[in-house]
């Protein structure tokens, strides 16, 4: 699942990043209400967190230009007013929730849980492929009925590719998506997840799942 951070404290953003990522969430961001305004209308997200406290534009107009235009993710406010007239005018102007700084991650990782079972917006939240079933709430996989272990970016990237199961997807598009792989930097890490991936969900299967499609890259299938 995807989520969008739109905060101008860098602190708080790599505090929410890096915490969101190890939860298994993919996480863009951005500092300013115009330029995160701009990510939300042409990208699909799960969630949004977005502060009041905003340059350009506030948190108060990207969420209200948001409805206005028919955009029903999921919005959780962030910020340091903590009246209850501010929170009475974030929730009228179309937020789902308001959490007033400073929180405890773990409150702010529940609320977004809320969010993701009660929204009409999020898609199904358990997805599957032949006798692989990823769990996207519970952070779970198994197949076969035999759980399997993953960390946080393999979780990821198999939840890509069964989001998009069936399509060829090359090491370009993969990583692209994927951009909160910290070590994105190294040319061949693509390889490097599909390898661990094949070893955990596919290597003690006679059934493969993963498929290397030669010189274009990678596939989910059960076909």
């Amino acid at each position: 699942m995807k989520i969008l951070i739109i905060e101008d404290d860098l602190k708080i953003i790599n505090f929410l990043k890096k915490g969101l990522e190890e939860e298994c969430y993919i996480v863009d961001y951005s500092t300013n209400g115009d330029e995160g305004l701009y990510l939300a209308s042409v990208h699909s997200y799960d969630l949004i967190l977005l502060d009041i406290m905003l340059p350009i534009k506030d948190g108060i107009e990207v969420c209200k230009t948001l409805r206005k235009n028919n955009i029903q993710t999921p919005i959780i406010m962030l910020t340091a007013k903590d009246s209850i007239e501010d929170k009475i005018k974030g929730l009228d102007i179309g937020a789902n929730d308001y959490l007033a700084k400073p929180f405890s991650f773990a409150e702010l990782l529940a609320r977004i849980r809320v969010q993701l079972r009660t929204t009409n917006f999020t898609e199904q939240t358990k997805l599957t492929i032949g006798d692989l079933e990823l769990d996207l709430l519970k952070k779970t996989a198994k197949r076969a009925d035999e759980n399997i272990t993953l960390t946080a970016k393999e979780f990821s990237l198999l939840e890509y590719l069964i989001k998009n199961k069936n399509r060829v997807l090359s090491e370009t598009t993969i990583n692209e998506a994927l951009s909160s792989f910290e070590d994105s930097n190294i040319s061949n890490i693509v390889n490097v997840y599909i390898y661990r991936l094949r070893n955990k969900i596919d290597k003690n299967f006679e059934k493969k799942l993963i498929k290397t499609v030669r010189g274009i890259g990678f596939k989910i299938s059960d076909e």
